[in-house]
């Protein structure tokens, strides 16, 4: 099951799909809805049994969409087998029930929480691509989810779980990940004033969507994975280290008792991750091209300048403090990161805006329910749309 196709993940999961087609069978794809076109194509394409849409009010249009794709296919009249279609806003979670071996989540946003838990509680093998699982969700997720049972898809993690077989879990000292260090990689803390978008989306490495890109930027990206490999491998925090790698082949690090450290190495291409998560524990052979040994090669590892970019230290203290901190983390950087792209707030503004609505967050509970998570995100927005409307203001 495939959730989120139309996006990043999902259209380089279905090339891996489609280049082994002994090996995987998509039951099922959804997506939000906004190209239905494509989704539309990418059913008729793998020959899917359901398709599910959050947006209910495009269903019209997708079964238009599902006919004209057929048409353009040369299917004659009646030679397609037209998928079940779901729609609404309980589409993806109803789809990561549905029977099958794997569900990779590939959903943006906090939206992809619910379908995580349902994928677990179904027993399904999750292919985890949706960070918001375990940012905002973790202890829901914790408790659910069986070990082993999530597979992770980021390239940081998923190499950290390669390089965790090198030894048993008592052996481990430290995770290092490593971060590309953004668009403005090697600046002081000054010299970030006044930075543009333009600017903070010229990733050097990396094709990414805005928000992950200036995520990237402010290594806000990095902070929430620290997170997520806590909640993954059950690694303390203080044992998790950041380096910077800005050739974004050593994809991350696992130092053992023995002084020993292990890295997986590969040229940048998240098609190796998705792969090997689809595939879990094997390997998928030709998944992506291979680092070329016939030529000399300079990687660089230095530590991270946590007084120009301290997204990290941030949360790695909201992490601690967990009672829903990681939540309002991220939901006050998304929030933070779209004025910085309209113009209304600082590059320095986005990290410090998220700082002081921690500072400011109610003393939530440890969430038990989904909705509880939400609560405390929308909480977050709130506050967070508040404090960039007073700065504007000059209040």
């Amino acid at each position: 099951m495939l959730l989120g196709s139309t996006g990043s993940i999902g259209t380089q999961a279905i090339d891996v799909v489609t280049r082994n087609p002994d090996r995987f069978r998509v039951v099922g794809i959804g997506a939000g809805g906004g190209d239905v076109d494509l989704l539309a194509r990418q059913a008729l394409a793998l020959d899917v049994d359901v398709v599910g849409v959050a947006r209910a009010t495009v269903v019209a249009d997708l079964h238009l969409a599902l006919y004209a794709a057929a048409q353009r296919g040369g299917y004659p009249t009646g030679g397609y087998r037209l998928p079940k279609v779901i729609a609404g806003p309980q589409a993806m979670t109803e789809l990561a029930g549905w029977p099958c071996d794997v569900v990779l989540n590939g959903v943006v946003g906090s939206l992809g929480l619910a379908p995580t838990l349902a994928a677990l509680s179904a027993g399904r093998t999750v292919a985890l691509a949706n960070k918001e699982s375990l940012v905002a969700g973790g202890p829901l997720v914790r408790a659910v989810a069986r070990p082993g049972q999530i597979v992770p898809v980021d390239s940081e993690h998923s190499a950290l779980a390669q390089c965790l077989r090198g030894g048993t879990r008592g052996e481990v000292r430290r995770l290092v990940l490593t971060a590309s260090g953004g668009a403005f990689r090697g600046r002081r803390r000054e010299e970030l004033a006044d930075v543009t978008p333009e600017e903070a989306l010229k990733h050097p490495t990396w094709d990414m969507g805005p928000v992950v890109t200036i995520n990237s930027a402010t290594l806000v990206n990095k902070a929430l994975e620290v997170i997520e490999a806590h909640e993954l491998f059950d690694i303390g925090y203080g044992d998790i280290a950041v380096m910077v790698h800005p050739q974004s082949v050593i994809h991350s690090l696992v130092e053992f008792t023995d002084g020993s450290t292990l890295a997986q190495c590969s040229p940048p291409d998240m098609k190796l991750p998705i792969a090997l998560a689809l595939g879990w524990p094997d390997r998928v052979p030709s998944a992506a091209v291979a680092v070329d040994w016939t030529r000399a090669h300079r990687w660089d590892l230095t530590p991270l300048d946590d007084a120009a970019f301290p997204a990290v230290a941030l949360a790695r203290a909201a992490g601690l403090a967990g009672r829903c901190r990681p939540a309002i983390f991220n939901a006050a950087n998304e929030e933070c990161v779209a004025a910085f792209v309209a113009g209304r707030l600082p590059f320095l503004g986005i990290v410090d805006t998220v700082a002081r609505v921690l500072d400011e967050a109610p003393d939530y509970p440890q969430p038990g329910t989904v909705e509880e998570v939400l609560a405390a995100e929308a909480w977050a927005r709130a506050r967070a749309r508040e404090v960039v409307a007073a700065a504007e203001k000059g209040t």
